[in-house]
């Protein structure tokens, strides 16, 4: 069993920076591929970002590919996303996801946080 606990989220000017946290709960932490997905309202939920469980490997939707860095350290059981040059479309609800297939944007994750808000104002 992997709990997932969101932080990070807020309000901010489109071309600023947030960076948000996903702290997971459980031994098995390690063996699990991380994500990040978000749902603009009216939307349906969609793929940000991925991190294989050795952090070796990401993948990234083409929307925020070279925007957004995603990051995880297994020692602290945390798993992070960067996010550079905000846009307004950018605003969403995001999501951590722990799933135990790499790919992650391929299948429903096993484990989802319980959402950030995240806003980007113009």
């Amino acid at each position: 069993q992997v709990q997932l606990v969101e932080s990070g989220g807020g309000l901010v000017q489109a071309g600023g920076s947030l960076r948000l946290s996903c702290a997971a709960s459980g031994r098995t932490f390690r063996s699990y591929a991380m994500g990040w997905f978000r749902q603009a309202p009216g939307k349906e939920r969609e793929f940000v970002a991925r991190i294989s469980w050795s952090g070796g490997n990401t993948y990234y939707a083409d929307s925020v590919k070279g925007r957004f860095t995603i990051s995880r350290d297994n020692a602290k059981n945390t798993v992070n996303l960067q996010m550079n040059s905000l846009k307004p479309e950018d605003t969403a609800v995001y999501y951590c996801a722990a799933s135990a297939d790499t790919r992650i944007e391929l299948v429903v994750p096993d484990y989802w946080g319980q959402g950030t808000q995240v806003t980007v104002s113009s």
